[in-house]
């Protein structure tokens, strides 16, 4: 597998390095837009969840930002009054001890008060995170509740997703927290250059000269490793899928078995090592430019020192005055680094961000396409119509449907038929509104179901898909599942256990319909096999409200007597409900009233049972087969 050529993300993601000094203020100007935009779209987002966290942190910032000035003020104070002590004992006098001890104590006063202020930035980072994470996952979570299924489909989808997940944890939080010690920065070195003004005011003023070049290498190179990144979100993906592969408990057998394991941790090994490589060369370069410009604030730095010293050496300033300059020059030198470095994790923060704020614009088209959407009539048989219909799968062009044109009479029994792959249950997700048609229309009961509300739209329908679901809870909330709008009644709970044939084995568990199914959160949780996870997705149907039946080879992993009692169950159960079957034991087709016979997406031949075997085409010749390794398999069990 290649990875992109070198430098292809910058062409995709990021901001084109200017070619020229000219064009350094309008990509500076670039670069900050966006940053402030998505800073305040953090913000906006803690103000959504607590606005208290805003101020709490903001009132921490000023107060540490105020406190080093003070202790480094208290300090020099001190070192002063002990350095005259020292001299009136030598010319025979003394200085009070009552003003050095209360500068002492106002000393410890600022140390403590700094520690205090510490722990609680450190409470309120930690309670505020959580707060913040939790709104977030679920801004994510109710975004994904109403994000198209076509959206599924694309693999730039994933690469939003994945990286909306991943931001989804302290991330905002962790931004908001360096802002607020960049505001505690800003606010020491204002007040640290106020003191330096008195010896030079060009001192302060060489400092942060000093610190452009640090900042612009910073933003440069952060932009870099986010472009980087995000442009391999694909290697990050494959990373993360070698790597679930080896502790999934339920690819593990397999894996064993077939001995894939030093494949897929080789392939993983392959991966970073491509994956990796570009991002140590960013790592690097950065490094190597951080190093030149500090050497060059180092060397101003020193000389600065030496200024100092020499007015101390001169009498024009005393002891006391040397730590505090100096102090402050340190503190400017280091708070400008502490700035930058910041300054650069912030805008890295707020780049990341941005895949938060890509996913939650991604656009839904499952909508009604009228102002005043329809309501659904419920309780009653419904007719299905589907007129010229065609579908191809977002970023592909094959039609998986092509101008399929069939009507599903209301309160009629349809089997769909085909080999795999013909494009059955892509018209199933077409019925059900979870895709919307390439090309023609689907009607019910004579109306688009784009001009019904989408919401009541889905209320109607009682599905059982291929891959159904199975949830991690007790066997009463996995049927119960099948109608979340009442409350659960554990008599129409048994009775559609019953109806599925699975009360038979819920009654041999340990605690019943109490029983919680699977092993990710119970240690003493229950693991169905196939065939009984099965019979509950099927009794979660007959539980559920629904006016149309759809079951998508729901009995697949069933015998074929399981199958027909639960088809014979549906068939005195639907009471004039409109129901659609998809299964492959051509059995089960015999009685319906309708059969559409679906041939690489196209309505290939459609009637009754009689009328396609007197037809003798592709269902015939598909029942037939089928029929002739049922009696042949059957003749091989009596011969043994």
């Amino acid at each position: 597998m290649m990875g992109p050529p070198p430098g292809a993300f910058n062409k995709k993601y990021m901001e084109k390095p200017p070619k020229s000094i000219k064009e350094l203020p309008g990509f500076l100007l670039r670069l900050v837009k966006g940053f402030f935009s998505r800073l305040f779209y953090i913000f906006r987002l803690v103000w959504d969840t607590a606005p208290w966290i805003l101020f709490v942190m903001l009132l921490i910032s000023v107060l540490q930002g105020v406190l080093p000035v003070a202790t480094a003020y208290v300090a020099s104070r001190l070192i002063n009054l002990l350095t005259q002590a020292i001299i009136a004992l030598e010319n025979g006098t003394t200085v009070s001890f009552a003003v050095i001890f209360g500068t002492l104590l106002l000393q410890f006063a600022t140390i403590f008060s700094h520690s205090i202020l510490s722990h609680i930035n450190t409470v309120v980072t930690r309670v505020s995170g959580e707060k913040v994470t939790n709104y977030v996952k679920t801004m994510i979570m109710k975004k994904a509740k109403t994000v198209d299924l076509k959206s599924f489909d694309k693999p730039e989808f994933y690469e939003r997703l994945e990286n909306a997940e991943r931001e989804a944890g302290m991330r905002p939080i962790q931004i908001l927290h360096a802002t607020f010690t960049t505001v505690s920065s800003v606010i020491s070195m204002l007040s640290f250059v106020a003191i330096l003004l008195a010896i030079s005011p060009a001192a302060p003023l060489l400092i942060i000269a000093l610190s452009v070049p640090s900042a612009i290498v910073s933003m440069i190179y952060r932009k870099k490793a986010f472009s980087y990144v995000r442009f391999h979100s694909k290697d990050r993906r494959q990373l993360n899928y070698y790597s679930s592969l080896m502790t999934n408990k339920d690819m593990v057998k397999e894996v064993r078995i077939f001995g894939l394991s030093d494949l897929f941790i080789v392939r993983y090994g392959e991966i970073f090592k491509r994956y990796f490589k570009g991002l140590k060369g960013i790592y690097i370069k950065e490094s190597v430019w951080n190093i030149i410009v500090s050497l060059l604030s180092n060397i101003v730095n020193c000389l600065l020192f030496l200024f100092v010293a020499y007015k101390v050496w001169k009498g024009q300033l005393q002891l006391g005055d040397y730590t505090l300059y100096t102090g402050a020059l340190n503190s400017i030198a280091a708070g400008i680094s502490a700035l930058i470095s910041t300054t650069a994790t912030i805008y890295e923060g707020t780049l990341f961000i941005d895949n938060l704020i890509t996913f939650m614009k991604e656009k839904t088209t499952i909508l009604p396409k009228t102002e005043k959407p329809l309501e659904v009539k419920r309780h009653i048989p419904h007719k299905i119509e589907l007129k010229n219909l065609s579908f191809k799968y977002p970023g592909t062009d094959r039609f998986v449907i092509k101008n399929m044109n069939a009507v599903i009479e209301a309160g009629s029994t349809v089997v769909l038929v085909g080999l795999n792959g013909a494009g059955k249950t892509t018209l199933i997700k077409l019925i059900t509104r979870l895709y919307d048609p390439t090309e023609g229309e689907i009607l019910l009961d004579g109306v688009n179901i784009k001009e019904y509300k989408v919401e009541e739209l889905y209320k109607i329908f009682g599905i059982i898909f291929q891959d159904f679901g199975k949830y991690a809870t007790t066997v009463t909330e996995n049927i119960a599942f099948g109608n979340v709008e009442k409350a659960v009644s554990m008599e129409e709970v048994e009775t559609a256990a019953m109806q599925s044939n699975a009360a038979d084995f819920i009654e041999k568990l340990p605690n019943g319909f109490d029983t919680a199914l699977m092993r990710y959160f119970e240690e003493n949780g229950i693991e169905l096999s196939i065939g009984q996870w099965q019979k509950l997705s099927v009794a979660r149907a007959f539980y559920g409200d629904s006016d149309i039946l759809i079951l998508d080879e729901p009995t697949a992993s069933l015998d074929a007597i399981a199958e027909q009692e639960i088809f014979n169950q549906f068939d005195n159960l639907r009471q004039d409900k409109t129901t659609i079957f998809v299964s492959h034991r051509l059995s089960s087709a015999t009685t319906a009233d309708n059969i559409l016979v679906i041939d690489g997406g196209v309505l290939a031949e459609q009637g009754t049972h009689k009328e396609l075997m007197d037809k003798k085409g592709k269902y015939y010749k598909l029942f037939t087969t089928q029929a002739k390794r049922y009696i042949e398999t059957n003749e091989g069990v009596k011969k043994a």
